[in-house]
């Protein structure tokens, strides 16, 4: 007699998934803003996208570990599919947008749970820097090309939308990452880097965001 198969309902499922990413974005918040209040925000800000940096690389080497494995080459493959298909975004589509010059792809991803948690706390600013992790991880695992973020806010009615871009890289870009442990103008390939201005006191809930409607 075959085993019953366990099973769950696809709204559960992203109801679970929801709930890591709540707490994902708990934790990146609680080790951001203790950097911050022990070194200030300069040394902090500064500790926390080393932290992300390290993080987005080995992101990057099991990426390259898994394609490898499977007989590609991640200098000709593209990085293979490491997160949930869903629960970490609400229902809203994507949009995808005319690629620009030099660019591979553009697209609009809205409702990230974790920016959720960042702006009930006050704390959108530190917590974006957590989206470093799209740069690093691509140019960890294949410099020719970098996966960033033309923008990184709210939508008009409070939701977050990021409009993801992936494109091919200039020589300075490849030459500033290469030399990161040296110098930081590889952060600048997050073109919204210099809007961030991270609050000197700790932020506290404010709100709860409503999960969206299905």
């Amino acid at each position: 007699m075959a085993e019953k198969t366990e099973t769950v309902s696809l709204e559960d499922a992203k109801e679970q998934v929801r709930k890591v990413c709540i707490r994902l974005g708990l934790l990146h918040l609680a080790f951001a803003r203790t950097l911050v209040d022990e070194f200030g925000e300069e040394k902090g800000k500064e500790l926390i996208l080393k932290a992300i940096k390290d993080y987005g690389t080995r992101v990057a080497e099991r990426g390259k570990a898994a394609v490898t494995a499977a007989g590609g080459d991640p200098a000709k493959d593209p990085f293979p599919g490491d997160l949930p298909a869903y629960g970490m975004t609400d229902s809203a589509a994507g949009e995808i947008l005319e690629p620009g010059e030099n660019e591979i792809r553009r697209f609009k991803g809205p409702g990230c749970v974790m920016s959720e948690v960042w702006r009930e706390y006050g704390e959108s600013e530190l917590g974006r820097l957590y989206c470093f992790v799209d740069p690093v991880k691509s140019l960890a695992y294949n410099p020719a090309t970098v996966h960033y973020h033309a923008q990184a806010g709210e939508s008009p009615g409070g939701g977050w939308i990021c409009e993801h871009v992936i494109k091919y890289t200039t020589q300075r870009e490849r030459d500033d990452f290469a030399n990161s442990d040296k110098s930081s103008a590889w952060i600048n390939v997050e073109p919204w880097i210099g809007e961030v201005k991270i609050p000197a006191e700790k932020g506290k809930l404010q709100k709860i965001t409503a999960k969206s409607p299905e």
